[in-house]
């Protein structure tokens, strides 16, 4: 009789370890993606009908993050793979590549958007990857992670998509909340100036024009020349940009020098642009980052 309640015990505790499901009970299908925008938003698409591992940390760099052994062993493994591409995810593209050979079914997002190029810059023509500055881009993302999620077994294709269509509502109500704050800003003022060049589909999306960045490039990694920051300062002078923008999750001290080198009244106003936030942070969902980034352009630029 001890001996039953001993294994009968053991058994429950098993049952209770992370990870562990009662016997007979299917697991949910594992989906991995590298940024935590693109993880927000599959999240939503899947439900909670898959395990959705996002590998980008809240306020991380996505240029820069790199992964541990064991989460670059899952990507393999997985059931899907979500990643931005173009380029973005820097030091990443190792262990995608390895993760396509592997069979991992693949889903890089900058392949089902209308690709923006850079238009100034160090970059100047190369493909854009910051898509999700554009709500309408992530629509198509959003039915390609519907796409792909319905050839998953355990998936319920009903369900899947029921959450979809329910998030890309949520999604046209956003472009209809920016487009309407964003037509409060009278057309000279709608020059954005931030520490890289992160909003060339925001711009192209509403009618904005991209005076420069601190960082002539896509990358947070790379660095300005005094040369650079005195050629920004002309043209901020020049278009009479009232506010410039910086990084939440990048320190903001030259975007600070630029303001004082443009020898105007040039406030800074910081941008949720590159990662979401923690919960208490201001942007925990791709939702509440762009509500928050358009409130604080609309303002920065109004003023």
């Amino acid at each position: 009789m001890r001996r039953a309640v001993v294994l009968a015990l053991a058994a429950a505790a098993a049952l209770a370890l992370p990870g562990c499901s009662q016997p007979g009970t299917p697991e949910k299908p594992q989906v991995v993606v590298t940024t935590n925008i693109l993880g927000d938003v599959t999240k939503e698409v899947l439900g909670d009908q898959a395990e959705v591992t996002t590998l980008m940390q809240p306020n991380a760099d996505p240029h820069s993050f790199e992964l541990s052994a064991q989460q670059a062993a899952l990507m393999g493994s997985a059931d899907l793979v979500v990643s931005n591409g173009l380029g973005l995810e820097e030091g990443l593209q190792q262990h995608l590549d390895r993760a396509a050979k592997a069979g991992a079914p693949m889903v890089a997002a900058g392949e089902v958007v209308d690709v923006v190029p850079y238009s100034s810059g160090d970059a100047q023509g190369a493909p854009d990857p910051h898509f999700w500055t554009d709500p309408a881009a992530m629509i198509d993302v959003v039915d390609a992670v519907e796409n792909a999620a319905r050839d998953i077994k355990g998936i319920d294709p009903t369900q899947l998509a029921a959450n979809a269509a329910a998030y890309r509502n949520q999604l046209n109500q956003l472009n209809t909340e920016m487009t309407s704050a964003f037509a409060a800003i009278p057309k000279e003022r709608r020059a954005l100036v931030t520490n890289h060049h992160v909003f060339g589909y925001l711009a192209k999306r509403f009618d904005f024009q991209v005076v420069g960045a601190v960082v002539p490039g896509g990358t947070t990694l790379a660095a300005p020349s005094a040369a650079d920051l005195r050629q920004l300062s002309e043209a901020i002078r020049s278009a009479g940009v009232p506010t410039i923008f910086a990084d939440s999750s990048q320190p903001d001290r030259l975007v600070q020098v630029l303001a004082s080198e443009a020898g105007v009244n040039v406030q800074v106003a910081e941008l949720f642009t590159e990662s979401l936030t923690g919960p208490d942070g201001g942007a925990a969902s791709y939702l509440d980052m762009m509500r928050a980034n358009t409130d604080r352009i609309a303002s920065g630029l109004k003023a």
